[in-house]
Order: structure tokens, then sequence, then C-alpha cells
């Protein structure tokens, strides 16, 4: 009992020390706890601020110099299309002169084929003059130039004669061709289109002839229906009629000239190719190269030699490119 009772001082002290350094324990663990628990939001929202400015400061960078890249494009698009816009007018330029120093009457010529095979290639690398049946542009009055064959092929009339008589229209066009001037003259010739938003309307093709040294001219006049476009850079053409207008002999006779002259019906030229060859009356004309102020066309049947350069009635000045 005596033993008990000396130790109960001892172990009271030791419960004492024990249950004090519990209770310090716990203080600290708490105090940790609450220290933790205060400063984990403020680290968060420390950390979430710093993210979020870094972002921003990420994406300011990234737009700034994706605007730089931007403008550094656009900058070399421009330059890109101004050089090539550049070497279309130069090709035209030369073109043209070279057509303007050139007998209109003297058909073919080597250098003046050249010029305009290199401005169809270039205007086809470039992606000028392209889409000429869908462009917009055709319509108008237009005149000629160049033509690689005698003047009066430019007509769709002659075209279409071609067709209906395959194995004998190079020689009635011989006959035609070899009456010397000032017997014959033919020129100037010129093209007036209309053309809607469907590719659809009509053809008007007028060639001057001279005869007998200017004394009897008339106007060669070709009507024909533009029935639509063929691919992207053709015109289906069926030809309708065919009259000389305006002719000097008709206008000497006065009122009966008139009178003869305006009684007179146009010669219904495709209705009688029809009845020689179902077909021929239709044509394919191929507009390689168009602009405001310069046209180029083919003959589809006969695209390696019948082309011809026209120009913008009263509007070519150098011409402006058009990119399609």
């Amino acid at each position: 009992g005596s033993s008990n009772h000396t130790s109960s001082p001892l172990l009271l002290q030791i419960e004492i020390m024990t249950g004090r350094s519990i209770a310090a324990a716990s203080v600290v663990a708490v105090i940790s706890v609450i220290g933790t628990i205060s400063v984990l939001p403020f680290a968060s929202c420390f950390t979430a601020t710093t993210t979020v400015r870094s972002l921003a400061l990420s994406n300011h960078r990234q737009s700034f110099f994706s605007t730089k890249a931007t403008e550094s494009d656009e900058t070399e698009l421009q330059s890109s299309l101004t050089s090539a816009s550049s070497r279309i007018e130069d090709c035209k330029r030369t073109l043209i002169n070279q057509c303007n120093s050139h007998k209109l009457e003297s058909g073919y010529s080597s250098s003046i084929d050249s010029s305009i095979r290199n401005l169809e290639q270039l205007g086809e690398d470039l992606g000028f003059g392209q889409a000429s049946s869908v462009s917009g542009l055709l319509s108008g009055e237009w005149d000629l130039i160049y033509a690689s064959d005698d003047i009066t092929r430019s007509s769709p009339f002659f075209w279409a004669f071609r067709r209906a008589f395959p194995d004998n229209s190079d020689q009635i066009f011989g006959i035609t061709d070899a009456i010397p001037e000032p017997i014959k003259m033919v020129g100037p010739a010129t093209q007036e289109i209309d053309l809607d938003s469907s590719s659809r309307g009509t053809f008007v093709s007028r060639v001057k002839v001279a005869t007998l040294g200017g004394v009897a001219t008339s106007i060669m006049t070709t009507r024909a229906t533009i029935m639509g476009a063929e691919g992207v850079d053709g015109l289906r053409l069926k030809v309708e009629t065919t009259k000389p207008e305006e002719s000097t002999i008709l206008k000497k006779l006065g009122p009966l000239g008139e009178l003869i002259s305006s009684n007179s019906q146009p010669f219904p030229s495709g209705e009688a190719l029809e009845k020689v060859a179902p077909g021929s009356s239709e044509i394919v004309m191929v507009t390689t190269y168009l602009d405001e102020g310069l046209r180029v066309t083919r003959n589809k049947d006969r695209s390696d030699d019948d082309v011809f350069v026209w120009v913008r009635v009263g509007e070519f000045s150098g011409g402006n490119t058009a990119s399609l």
C-alpha cells in the first residue's frame, strides 16, 4: 500500500507532463492545419494569377507575331501580284506593237504568233485573262488587229462553211483570196457581242469588202445566236444569216437603192449550210485570253491555224488585266 501511495505523485507528474506534451503537439498540429488551410488558397490564388498573366503574355506575343506574319504575307502577295501584272502588261505591249506594225491583210506572222502563244501561256500560268466565257468581259464591240488568215475568216460564217465543205473550202477560198488589190480590198472587221449571265446572247460579225478599186463597197454582216458556254473559255455559236449591208452601189441609186436594201432579206446562210451538212452551222469560238481591252480568239476546229487578236472599240489604251 505504501508503494502505491509513494508512486502516485510521480505518476501524476508523468501524466501531467504527457498531457501537456500531447496538448502542445495538438496545438502545433492545429496551427499547422490552420496555416496550411490559410496558405493554400493564397498560394493557389498566386499560382492562378501568375498562370493567367503568363497565358495572356503568351497570347499577346503570338498575336503580335501572327499579325506581323499576316502583314508580311499580304505585302509579299501584293508584290507578287504587281510583278505578275507587269509581266502580263509587257507581253501585251509587245504583241500590240507587233500587230500595229503588221498590215492586217498580210495574214500570218511567225513573230506575232509567238507573242500570242507567250501571252496565252503566261496568262494561264499567272491566272490572268482566263475563264473568258463566264468572266462577263466578252460583251461589247471589238476591232480586229491581227488575223492569221484572210480577214474574212474572222467571220463565223466561214468557220461554218469549212464544216459544211471540209474537202472543197480551201479551194473555194483560194479563188477569192487570189483576187489582188485594188480589185478587191477587205477590212476593217468588227464584232459585236451581247452576252447575258447564262452565256447566251447574240453575235454580229461585220467585214468591209470593197471591189473595183473601192467603187463598190459593202459590209458583209453575219448574225449568229450564242447558244451557251463550252467549258470556261468557249462559246457555241449558231450561224443564222448573212447579208451585204451599206452597199455603195445601192446608195448611188438613191431612194430606189434604199428601198431595195430595206426590203432585201438576209440570206439564211445557217439554214443553207445545215442542208449540206447537218450541224455545220454551229461552231465553237474559243477565247484563250481576255481582259477589259484585249481578246485572243481561236476557231476550235482549227485552233492551231485560225487565231485572231481583237481590241475593244473606244476603250483600249494598253488595257487592264483581269485576274480570275
